[in-house]
């Protein structure tokens, strides 16, 4: 429990960036082995195949969003009975986390797999690349359980306070998704199954591995089999929390999928370049997005101690490094728009226009700082139904529409078009200080933070 304790006492900012460092490295090193596949398939195959693993990928993040959603529920109840010093209420959670995980994992692998054709048609694949994308979604929809358990676990180490350990177990998913895509696609020559199935071996393996180890080391507290049971009050408290954060994401990967599927019926050369940028944005947004997960702990085990200034305090901090971040990710790609772009891609007209794409595109990253970890500290309050309100009318009001509107009108760049983000972006954060300014004037607010 001592990292516990190190959540709950000592200075706020360096007690969370030392928490979030952790959450930073295993959110690259995941990213990063799904950027290998389209780096390698980049370097060994065409535009075609470049296409269809990014566009692959995208529908594969919308499953993972939801799974990762319903993670941060878990992880919040976790950490709130860590908090509270309930080691029983802490048990309880896992095995209902648990209960709900094989449930998600029995449904969502069998439905992808069936209506894998019909995924691939939504996204306007181009034709060059449908082949490709079906046999890149048919053989990562098998790894779909194994994606469910390590996040599962994940979320019940991070809960009680540890964000190293899940680090270990991604790097061994990194280590073998490389050295598989490297036989596979580069070697063997399988292009996007390849890369798939790379993909799909790495998940299965370092799930596994995580398995075992959690098996063996325990908990910090009495866990057993009979903690694996429906609590009506527990399920409830996890969904309460997962359930908004698990659909938002859903809805706002869906409608990422539109907007690529609208980018798509540009034509081959554009699908390509949104979905090297569409990746590098995936490491972009990596530094706010551990800071958000870094937030919504420890503000859940501080609120569970009834801390609720050093609560608020962390959700401070967590948005002011990741502001910091990005600053200096929008300023590098206004420097260098197409240094990246060359990773993942030999197509000079491709490079050019995911260039023009990010240039836009990563104003976002600065903006994020503030929506990612406000959706955090709501989520830690058991208010993740107003994240879910703002991003649905950020996103379906706001990004899709000018999405449609600039691709019918701004055709001759994608500069234009990476406006539409950050656009969204800024209407959640008009919704998101007028919330807070109720939220923290609440009368509940203040009577708490007197009893301290």
């Amino acid at each position: 429990m001592e990292q516990k304790n190190e959540l709950l006492e000592g200075r706020v900012g360096s007690t969370l960036l030392k928490f979030a460092a952790p959450f930073m490295l295993a959110s690259f090193l995941q990213a990063l082995y799904g950027a290998v596949d389209l780096l390698v398939v980049g370097q060994y195959t065409g535009s075609a195949a470049v296409s269809a693993v990014a566009i692959g990928s995208q529908i594969m993040q919308t499953v993972t969003g939801i799974i990762l959603g319903i993670s941060t529920g878990g992880t919040v109840l976790i950490a709130r009975r860590i908090g509270e010093k309930n080691s029983e209420g802490a048990a309880q959670a896992v095995g209902n986390l648990t209960i709900l995980f094989i449930v998600l994992a029995c449904v969502s692998a069998p439905l992808l797999l069936i209506f894998n054709h019909q995924a691939v048609a939504l996204m306007e694949t181009p034709v060059e690349a449908v082949v490709d994308a079906r046999q890149y979604v048919f053989i990562c929809s098998c790894g779909i359980p194994f994606i469910i358990g390590y996040n599962a676990v994940s979320g019940i180490f991070r809960g009680i306070g540890d964000s190293k350990t899940p680090v270990y177990f991604i790097v061994i998913a990194c280590a073998v998704n490389i050295v598989g895509d490297f036989i596979l696609v580069g070697g063997l020559k399988m292009g996007a199954a390849g890369a798939a199935l790379a993909t799909t071996m790495a998940q299965m393996i370092s799930f596994l591995a995580f398995l075992i180890y959690m098996r063996k080391k325990g908990l910090p507290f009495a866990f057993g089999r009979q903690h694996i049971r429906f609590e009506k009050s527990d399920m409830l408290s996890i969904l309460k929390v997962g359930f908004p954060l698990a659909l938002q994401d859903a809805l706002v990967n869906v409608s990422f999928l539109t907007i690529t599927a609208i980018l798509n019926s540009l034509g081959l050369i554009v699908s390509a370049a949104v979905g090297v940028a569409e990746k590098i944005m995936g490491f972009a947004f990596l530094p706010a997005g551990a800071f958000a997960s870094a937030v919504a702990t420890m503000s859940a085990q501080n609120l569970g101690a009834k801390k609720l200034r050093r609560a608020r305090s962390s959700y401070y901090h967590g948005m002011l490094y990741a502001f910091i971040f990005g600053c200096a990710i929008c300023g590098f790609s206004q420097l260098f728009p197409e240094l990246l772009p060359r990773l993942f891609s030999k197509d000079e007209a491709v490079i050019a226009a995911a260039g023009q794409y990010m240039r836009s595109y990563t104003i976002d990253c600065i903006l994020v700082s503030f929506v990612f970890c406000t959706n955090s500290y709501f989520s830690a309050y058991g208010k993740a139904m107003i994240s879910f309100i703002h991003s649905m009318i950020a996103t379906f009001c706001v990004r899709i529409p000018a999405t449609y509107f600039l691709s019918r009108y701004v055709t001759d760049s994608l500069y234009a078009m990476g406006f539409a983000a950050p656009a969204a972006s800024l209407i959640s954060i008009i919704i998101c200080v007028f919330v807070l300014h109720r939220l923290h004037r609440g009368v509940d607010f203040y009577e708490n933070e007197r009893k301290i």
